[in-house]
């Protein structure tokens, strides 16, 4: 006879399993993908906005021309190639690389999953905004970290909150393995890391040897102006730097590429060649004609001027249709807003009934690592037109407002 639990194999698992668990956006899939949901969840750039027609022309003459080497083998670094057009990329973010430095992941998420599996032991320490990136938080906790939040607001990551989260880190005895930061259009919050406060974190980080990890995904995508120069074009000691093609591409090539010192970039490689073997050879060769062959950063205005109307769609529904009591964040660049529900509110027991009004979001409890963000949501505006948009908006304020009578029928118990 089978085993009597449900999962024949609960002994045999490694400790660290136990801690890892499906992120509430990747649970809501199922259901937010259903077209008679407005989903407001997702995290998707708006692939269809790419020229279809060149896209296809491109790889069929990649599959002519080279078609034989990118469906082989490839050096576990990536290719040189691609490696020095991406470092002409981040020179015009100010940031000076050598194609040396740069190691190809598979998405920045296997960046972060190998930069945790090579710096952290079980019970290590995380110093991390919150709230903060999901993918984040899984990989840290799938490597058995302690991840510690730190407060922000919305001129991004707040210095005094850092010199005081590694003080009592300091009067425990303990230190964190490095800082964990997404100083540029923040997922989920949207915000930005202003220019003094950049230098302020730098000058922390240096004065306490503290590393840092900067996840830089969204900077190219900027509605205002150009963003603050990235703390690696600042400072090229202590701080690894991670980038993807994702957002100014297409997010299903899983491109993505860690900035590293040569010592760490060895043992990157190592990992990689023991996880993956090697990244793709047709991802890497579609990324480098994309940025050789075609007009990418024309693709990125196109882009910016599609995300820069829908930023504008959400905020001028949460405006019109919201209740009083409910805030939100004002994104510079970036997929997202972050939302607050008026007091006594909890976003994650409202999610079903906002489902059953067909409209979905992310709440904010999958941001933390410790249980906050009850009245927290993230709201996405890349993937939905306008008028969806405001449509999606005009359902959950509905849920919101149902769910503030309930609130104060129950003289201002829990929702």
């Amino acid at each position: 006879m089978s085993g009597t639990t449900l999962d024949d194999y609960t002994g045999r698992y490694a400790s660290r399993v136990h801690g890892m668990a499906q992120s509430e956006i990747r649970a809501l899939f199922s259901v937010a993908s259903r077209p008679e949901v407005v989903s407001l969840a997702g995290g998707n750039p708006y692939t269809a906005a790419l020229p279809m027609d060149e896209l296809g022309e491109m790889f069929t003459r990649l599959l002519s021309q080279v078609g034989a080497e990118a469906l082989g083998y490839c050096p576990g670094q990536g290719s040189v190639a691609l490696r020095e057009a991406l470092c002409g990329v981040l020179e015009l973010s100010g940031i000076r690389a050598s194609a040396d430095d740069l190691v190809l992941t598979t998405g920045a998420q296997q960046g972060l999953d190998l930069l945790a599996r090579t710096f952290l032991d079980p019970g290590d320490i995380v110093l991390a905004e919150g709230p903060t990136y999901v993918g984040a938080l899984g990989a840290f906790q799938a490597a058995q970290a302690d991840v510690r939040h730190l407060p922000m607001d919305d001129d991004g990551l707040i210095p005094a909150g850092l010199e005081e989260g590694l003080a009592a880190l300091q009067r425990e005895g303990r230190q964190a393995k490095f800082l964990y930061t997404i100083p540029t259009y923040q997922n989920p919050a949207g915000v930005t890391l202003t220019e003094d406060r950049r230098e302020e974190i730098l000058a922390i980080a240096e004065r306490h040897g503290l590393l840092v990890i900067e996840d830089d995904p969204y900077s190219m995508i900027s509605f205002e102006g150009a963003p603050p120069a990235p703390l690696r074009a600042r400072a090229e000691r202590g701080v690894i730097y991670l980038g993807t093609v994702s957002k100014i591409f297409a997010a299903g090539l899983r491109l993505g590429w860690v900035l590293a010192p040569p010592a760490v970039r060895d043992k990157l490689l190592l990992a990689i060649e023991a996880s993956i073997l090697c990244p793709s050879g047709l991802t890497q060769e579609a990324t480098l004609r994309f940025l050789t062959e075609m007009e990418w950063r024309q693709q990125v205005k196109v882009f910016n001027t599609l995300y820069r109307d829908r930023r504008d769609a959400l905020l001028g529904a949460l405006t019109d249709y919201m209740p009083e009591g409910m805030t939100w964040t004002r994104p510079g660049g970036g997929l997202f807003i972050w939302a607050t529900l008026p007091e006594g509110l909890d976003s994650k027991a409202m999610l079903p009934r906002a489902l059953q009004e067909r409209v979905a979001y992310v709440p904010g409890t999958g941001f933390y690592a410790d249980g906050n963000g009850r009245r927290e949501m993230r709201l996405n505006f890349s993937t939905q037109t306008s008028e969806t948009i405001r449509e999606g908006v005009r359902r959950l304020a509905g849920v919101v407002a149902s769910d503030i009578d309930l609130r104060d029928t129950f003289a201002g118990g829990a929702a």
